[in-house]
């Protein structure tokens, strides 16, 4: 007879553990100073796109770039690294071109000297939600923005 009270103990502590399991929220989400709970961003990855290097015999990717996009309070942003998978000491630019809302497009690009592995890049383009239809990424290397370019790829 004493391990009936423990046995009717046991199953009221799993049943109230069970029930306390199923009333938390399924996604991630964390709690602010001001008691609102805030979603996670989720991260949308994208890439790798390559320079593109050929002399008529030979064909190479001599740099690449990859990253990812979160769309956070109504904003998205986006991540990334490159990386220079020749180390040849030349400049790896990274082009990123957009269309707005109003149909205009706009282009824009940012110069590496990571020479080896990965250089990151945090929040370095970000949009109010409805502000962009598209967003393309290109990869160049060498001395000049135009040389050894890859083909656009998309992205969002």
């Amino acid at each position: 007879m004493r391990k009936l009270p423990r046995l009717l103990a046991g199953t009221a502590l799993a049943a109230g553990l069970m029930a306390g399991a199923m009333a938390a929220p399924a996604t991630a989400s964390a709690t602010t100073s001001t008691g609102t709970v805030a979603q996670a961003s989720s991260k949308h990855f994208f890439g790798p796109y390559h320079s593109h290097w050929s002399n008529g015999f030979e064909k190479s990717h001599k740099s690449y770039f990859k990253g990812y996009w979160t769309n956070s309070g109504g904003h998205y942003w986006f991540y990334g690294d490159v990386f220079d998978t020749d180390r040849d000491r030349q400049w790896t630019y990274v082009w990123y071109r957009y269309t707005d809302k109003f149909g205009r497009s706009h282009q824009k690009f940012f110069k590496n000297n990571s020479f080896g592995h990965g250089n990151r890049f945090n929040k370095f383009f970000g949009f109010k939600k409805g502000f962009v239809k598209d967003v393309d990424f290109r990869v160049c290397e060498g001395v000049n923005k135009f040389d050894d370019c890859g083909g656009w790829g998309d992205a969002f």
